[in-house]
């Protein structure tokens, strides 16, 4: 029997960054330059209000709240993550994705930073339920991150935004609008 999975985005950063790479061309060098290009006068973020907003919105949209148009001003790495149907397990191939990024938060030009996985979903059930997949997601990846590849927890924070802010808002219900963004929120404090 074969499992169908669906595609996952990982980005890293939001839309409007510079560098967005498939799974298929994916390095260590690529994720550090992206991640590693942190603005000092970047926007403070408080990842509780993100989550306060996320669930006071369901159905209604979060990319224009201003707490979340905060994250848009932050850089973007998209990749591939496959999660099994409507699951939060990883599929097996993309954990030498999930490695790749492992490695680039261990690497010492990225080891002081903390960084915001925030899973998103497509619009194919109820916005409560896709709010609610894309949280578990985003704490897949986290937990992933920090048990199988020793990223130390305090570094990440996790938040779901559901189909609240497709990639592809004419296809909301597109598998493109399935991922999981990664983003630097600047220095450990």
């Amino acid at each position: 029997m074969i499992v169908h999975g669906h595609r996952i985005s990982l980005a890293l950063g939001l839309l409007m960054a510079p560098c967005i790479g498939f799974a298929q061309q994916l390095d260590n060098t690529q994720i550090m330059t992206t991640l590693g290009q942190v603005k000092a006068a970047a926007p403070a973020v408080d990842v509780a209000l993100l989550v306060e907003e996320a669930n006071a919105n369901v159905g209604k949209g979060i990319a224009t709240l201003p707490n979340w148009n905060k994250l848009s001003q932050l850089s973007q790495l998209i990749v591939e993550i496959d999660f099994e149907n409507n699951s939060t397990a990883i599929e097996p191939k993309s954990y030498r994705t999930v490695g790749l990024i492992a490695d680039a938060l261990h690497h010492p030009d990225l080891f002081r930073y903390k960084f915001l996985i925030v899973g998103h979903s497509s619009a194919t059930g109820t916005a409560k339920r896709n709010l609610e997949l894309s949280q578990k997601r985003a704490d897949a990846i986290n937990e992933a991150l920090s048990t199988t590849f020793a990223v130390s927890p305090d570094r990440l924070f996790s938040v779901g935004a559901g189909e609240e802010w497709p990639i592809d808002p004419g296809h909301p219900e597109s598998a493109d609008n399935r991922r999981v963004q990664l983003i630097n929120l600047g220095l450990l404090k």
